[in-house]
């Protein structure tokens, strides 16, 4: 006499968990890609090993060309004439004065240039911040 099973076994395979990580997995890199801030101005950053914590909202940077851009927040780098960067600076404290400057020149420029602009955050009482390359 033959046994037969009253339940049938059937290899299925769920795939809500799997879409339910990818889902996340996409919202992680969504949510983290908006925080990163690129630099797409190419300069090489001198070395320090020192780095600061402060979060600075706009950008100067200088290439190694000696073209200037600048940026608020998170937004994309404009060029801009040294003699525009003092109104743009100012425009933005006025938006927030607890603000700061983050100053990315290039190692090669003359040094000069940099004393320019700290000069500039001297006179306006601005929080200045020079980024540098961890070693």
């Amino acid at each position: 006499m033959g046994i037969k099973r009253k339940n049938k076994l059937t290899a299925e395979f769920n795939m809500s968990s799997m879409t339910d990580m990818i889902f996340l997995l996409l919202i992680f890199f969504m949510i983290t890609s908006t925080v990163v801030t690129p630099n797409a101005i190419k300069v090489m950053l001198p070395q320090s090993a020192q780095q600061t914590s402060a979060k600075p909202l706009s950008r100067v940077t200088i290439d190694k060309n000696l073209r200037y851009y600048v940026a608020y927040d998170r937004e994309k780098e404009k060029r801009v004439n040294f003699d525009d960067i003092v109104p743009f600076l100012q425009k933005c404290y006025a938006q927030n004065n607890e603000m700061y400057v983050a100053l990315y020149a290039d190692e090669t420029i003359p040094y000069a240039e940099v004393v320019k602009l700290l000069d500039i955050a001297n006179q306006n009482h601005f929080k200045m911040i020079l980024v540098t390359r961890p070693h």
